[in-house]
């Protein structure tokens, strides 16, 4: 029996050319905080708990977010290039073309999120939290993403492609037409339920057994 494997292609940010870069200075602005059309470089974003704000057309590279809860953010044709955005609160955001190449983004939550043509490429994303998100055509793509929550989530064309999900969480997020099978899944806390329609290797079919109760035998 052929497998059908969802086929999809996410729309990277639509960053238009010749941006140039811009200083900023977060502690000086309104409480509405609006960035955009700009590249932010080399830029260290400290001690920020900030409600609301909108990035549109814009480029962050080699920047660090430390104790930075930005909550109900609204990002459009971003990307974040060598950043560090660990443990960044990201709640309730709103994500749309918006791409992480090479970023930490280890502790990162994005509970409650939407997210609509979103790539991570080569992150580290251990104990990130997207729980309870809408993921609608998401790629990961080599990235760690240990202990990782995905749990309640909702998938809709998401792809994972060579990442370690070691013990990650994805409880009562349905996986119908995922594809697992290039990824590390073991230990990955999921119902029975949900695994109907995941793509898997044989050996991964394996260790999932267990889930199950099955014995397999040599």
């Amino acid at each position: 029996m052929e497998i059908k494997k969802d086929s999809f292609r996410v729309v990277k940010p639509r960053l238009i050319e010749n941006l140039s870069e811009i200083e900023i200075d977060i502690q000086e602005m309104e409480e509405e905080i609006v960035l955009e059309f700009g590249i932010v470089n080399n830029y260290f974003f400290e001690d920020q708990e900030k409600e609301g704000v909108r990035c549109q057309q814009m480029i962050f590279k080699n920047c660090v977010f430390s104790q930075v809860s930005l909550n109900k953010i609204e990002l459009v044709d971003v990307l974040f290039e060598n950043c560090d955005l660990s443990n960044v609160e990201f709640c309730e955001g709103s994500l749309h073309r918006v791409e992480f190449k090479n970023c930490k983004v280890l502790g990162l939550n994005l509970s409650d999120s939407r997210m609509h043509n979103v790539t991570f490429t080569e992150c580290n994303g251990e104990h990130s939290f997207f729980r309870f998100s809408n993921l609608k055509v998401v790629e990961f793509l080599s990235c760690q993403m240990r202990h990782a929550d995905f749990q309640g989530c909702i998938f809709s064309k998401v792809r994972f492609e060579d990442c370690d999900l070691f013990l990650s969480q994805m409880s009562g997020a349905k996986l119908k037409g995922i594809d697992f099978s290039s990824c590390i899944i073991e230990g990955m806390g999921v119902r029975i339920e949900d695994l109907a329609g995941a793509i898997v290797s044989p050996l991964q079919a394996v260790n999932l057994a267990k889930l199950m109760g099955l014995i397999v035998t040599p």
